[in-house]
């Protein structure tokens, strides 16, 4: 018997394997992502046109599934998702990603903070759907401003929270800037689209992205803000940076359009779940 070839057939098998459970896991952490980001882009519309009862936030879009239907199951799925969109971009560390420089450090490190960042998220999200804490969590607000006051209080904390602040303004600028350039199109299986699926996946990618990213930009604003008046109240989460945008001489309609701008790019990772290349 060939050895060798014995060898080589089982590492195939391995790679296949593997292949196909972190193509499931991405294509469902996508789909999770679609879901919460269509949820707080819902409920950010509701606060532009007066209701403004429910968070827009991670937590608040928490509440809100909890209340659906079949919300525990929903919850669950939720989170295990989540836990997908983690584990597939702990493969992109260890294995690296899709495209030519997909094994370079900069894309592993990218990968590394993506799935922290995931990790945390499906955290707290299971960890709600385990204690349906009604909270989701704790307000992104309290959350951001008690973060600001501990990083302050340490040697050099104005600093690190005003570095914070810039980096957040960067990968806001960063984020919009390829949405509009659609640069995700190097990641989508443009050859299985028809033109008009092409047309609304642009749609949903170049507005939900711009939206994404003026929203990331303004939290970071807030964060530097903070930094300079050294006062951790000015830092704001999730819900009070969309309740600013109504602030503004727009009033209301900038925020209808930054909430549907959300939406958007719920739909859109719902397009990158369906087409993106893994």
């Amino acid at each position: 018997m060939d050895t060798s070839a014995l060898a080589q057939g089982r590492f195939r098998a391995r790679r296949a394997a593997r292949g196909s459970v972190t193509e499931g896991a991405a294509r469902a952490g996508l789909a999770a992502r679609g879901v919460i980001y269509l949820l707080v882009g819902a409920l950010a519309l509701q606060i532009a046109f007066g209701d403004t009862g429910e968070q827009a936030d991670r937590g608040g879009a928490l509440a809100e599934l909890s209340q659906k239907p079949f919300g525990a199951v929903l919850l669950w799925a939720l989170g295990i998702g989540l836990v997908g969109m983690a584990l597939w971009r702990l493969s992109e560390v260890l294995f690296g990603s899709v495209g030519q420089d997909g094994r370079s450090a900069r894309k592993r490190l990218l990968a590394t903070a993506r799935c922290a960042f995931y990790a945390f998220v499906a955290y707290s999200v299971l960890s709600f759907a385990a204690s349906r804490d009604q909270s989701g969590g704790g307000s992104s607000d309290q959350q951001s401003r008690d973060a600001t006051a501990r990083v302050l209080e340490i040697p050099a904390g104005q600093w690190l929270v005003g570095a914070a602040g810039i980096a957040i303004v960067a990968v806001g600028g960063w984020i919009g800037v390829r949405a509009v350039l659609r640069k995700y199109h190097d990641k989508l299986r443009l050859g299985q689209m028809s033109q008009r699926t092409r047309q609304l996946v642009d749609v949903t990618g170049v507005a939900g992205g711009a939206a994404r990213g003026l929203v990331f930009a303004v939290a970071g604003l807030f964060a530097v803000r903070a930094a300079v008046d050294y006062e951790p109240d000015r830092a704001k989460g999730l819900d009070d940076t969309l309740r600013s945008f109504a602030d503004t001489p727009l009033g209301p309609w900038l925020l209808v359009c930054v909430a549907a701008g959300l939406v958007l790019f719920g739909v859109f990772s719902f397009a990158m779940a369906r087409w993106r290349r893994v």
